[in-house]
């Protein structure tokens, strides 16, 4: 049996926060030559400008039912503006809504030693209540629903919406780092988790596929086999071989879509982290740089090129740079000093 190591542990969380983190100034651009006159090359972390030129913020509405329901709070005047950047108010470095979300899942684990979804329902509500807790401007379709039928009383347990798109696998990386080796407990957590927000098969799938390459990763498997062994339903060898001869920008525009929806979004993942398997800064630079929902691809495919190199090989620019990552310091340092000898790859294979 491989140790499962402290250092593989931590990128796999910092992975996912840093991957969200750089691509957030140009997150869901998809004219790339606006992209490229906005913000150059993203080769680190930027502060997002306005106006941001694909933004179609100006036709998005959200209006409460009640109080329960507020959720854009301070940040409701921008909605039906043109040219908002979705992430006006975040700082370079700073993570968007979701990736934030992480760090409050981050504080649960720490509290019960565990994942205990009734803690991180709480600390969710709390967390999405409170004015000017989060200084985001986008709060993604799945919140929106969760808050409504929230605030229509419906229990926290039974408010997931229907939601189909890539955010649903944010935190996957964060729970993989605080659970592991426990491969059990961790596919019983990303399923329990990911079903609080999505009610969909397809992201419940996409979860526990990411969740099953995360441990075999940690548990010192090949990250290129490791997909292969775990997304075939989304990624081949087939597609490996053929993508890999092409643009990323030809791959993620033509073979696949750069948007959130997870039946492109997932399969995208996959190949970057495939293709970028042994190089963590330019993957994460390559989906920051193809656009469209960057920030959620880019969680996943941080956390996987994160598990692989470790965080010693991560440029320590994203590391000193990245905003509120005590709490990942924290995560890492109790679930390591808990941790036994991680499993064999071959025990991941398992289906619930």
């Amino acid at each position: 049996m491989t140790p499962l190591t402290t250092d593989q542990r931590a990128g796999a969380a910092w992975g996912s926060l840093i991957g969200d983190a750089l691509a957030m100034p140009v997150h869901w651009y998809y004219d790339r030559a606006a992209l490229k006159r906005d913000y150059g090359i993203v080769r680190d972390y930027l502060a997002p400008k306005n106006p941001h030129a694909d933004s179609i913020l100006w036709r998005s509405e959200y209006t409460p039912l009640n109080e329960r329901g507020d959720i854009l709070r301070e940040q409701a005047q921008y909605w039906g503006q043109r040219g908002i950047h979705y992430h006006q108010f975040l700082r370079a470095g700073e993570n968007t809504l979701n990736l934030q979300l992480a760090k409050v899942l981050a504080e649960s684990l720490i509290a019960n030693g565990r994942y205990d979804a009734a803690d991180y329902l709480s600390r969710y509500l709390t967390f999405m209540l409170t004015p000017g807790q989060h200084r985001d401007t986008y709060v993604e379709e799945y919140h929106r629903n969760f808050f409504t039928a929230y605030a229509r009383g419906i229990a926290p347990r039974k408010c997931a919406g229907s939601d189909i798109h890539i955010g649903g696998l944010a935190h996957v990386g964060v729970l993989c780092a605080g659970l592991a080796p426990d491969v059990r407990a961790v596919r019983a957590a990303v399923r329990e988790h990911i079903a609080l927000t999505h009610r969909s098969d397809e992201v419940l799938a996409a979860g526990d596929a990411l969740a099953r390459i995360l441990c075999d990763t940690l548990a010192g498997a090949d990250l290129r086999e490791a997909i292969l062994r775990h997304g075939t339903d989304w990624f081949s060898q087939r597609k490996a071989d053929q993508w890999s001869r092409e643009p990323d920008e030809v791959v993620i525009g033509h073979r696949v879509s750069p948007a959130c929806y997870i039946a492109d979004a997932f399969p995208a993942s996959l190949y970057l982290a495939w293709k970028y398997a042994a190089d963590f800064e330019a993957g994460v630079i390559a989906n920051a740089n193809v656009g469209g929902d960057n920030c959620h691809r880019g969680a996943v495919v941080g956390a996987l090129l994160g598990a692989a190199a470790g965080m010693s090989a991560i440029p320590s620019r994203f590391i000193e740079q990245l905003h509120g990552t005590d709490l990942l310091k924290t995560l890492i340092a109790s679930a390591a000093a808990k941790a036994g000898p991680a499993p064999t790859p071959s025990v991941v294979t398992e289906r619930f």
